[in-house]
């Protein structure tokens, strides 16, 4: 299992999560970044083509160090000076008020407390940073909501620990950050139960 998580995971998702369509929705939630940016859950860096100039810095969290191998080429040709610096979302070794913005895209579906995560990104932000988020989770289709959970537990044990049907909004605001904006929609090309999809930006205040 440790050579699946570590050798083959990685090198699916650095596919299965580069297509048109995961390539236009990166854009768009890279684009307002600016300053001291952190991300969580950095993997194989197929944000990095689509950091604006406005992003000074860039610090890097992710489990996976495999990943980093794999965004060799994205690091080298980035313009955005990159620093790893820690493995868990839900424990940050960064000091409180250090980010202009904080980034997560695909990621807290797969946190194992994922209200710890977004209780370090509030305490990292600065009190007028934003968290920028792109995730996938529950569809409000009672239907494939009911496929999310039949099919959850397959899914976390196939995509290392991944869940369908978080409640993302919900992890977000009981997480102590405010919802500044929100656009929900099925991803192109995703069968419904995988392609529920929350982007949006939070802050500190309401």
């Amino acid at each position: 299992m440790a050579f699946y998580r570590d050798r083959v995971f990685p090198r699916a998702i650095n596919l299965i999560m580069n297509t048109k369509e995961t390539r236009r929705l990166r854009a768009q939630v890279c684009g307002p970044l600016a300053g001291d940016v952190v991300e969580i859950g950095f993997g194989t860096g197929l944000n990095l083509p689509h950091m604006p100039a406005s992003v000074r810095s860039l610090r890097a969290v992710d489990p996976l160090t495999a990943g980093r191998g794999l965004a060799a080429d994205r690091l080298a040709a980035s313009n955005v000076p990159v620093e790893f610096v820690g493995l868990d979302g839900q424990n940050l070794p960064l000091d409180d008020e250090c980010a202009d913005a904080v980034l997560c895209t695909w990621s807290l579906c797969s946190i194992p407390d994922p209200h710890s995560a977004i209780r370090e990104i509030r305490r990292i932000l600065r009190p007028d940073g934003r968290f920028h988020f792109i995730e996938h989770g529950r569809s409000p289709e009672p239907k494939v909501h009911a496929w999310q959970d039949r099919l959850n537990g397959i899914q976390r044990k196939v995509a290392c620990g991944c869940n369908l049907n978080r409640d993302i909004p919900s992890v977000v605001t009981e997480g102590g950050l405010n919802i500044a904006e929100l656009e929900t929609f099925y991803a192109k090309g995703e069968p419904k139960p995988f392609g529920w999809t929350f982007k949006g930006e939070a802050t500190k205040s309401a």
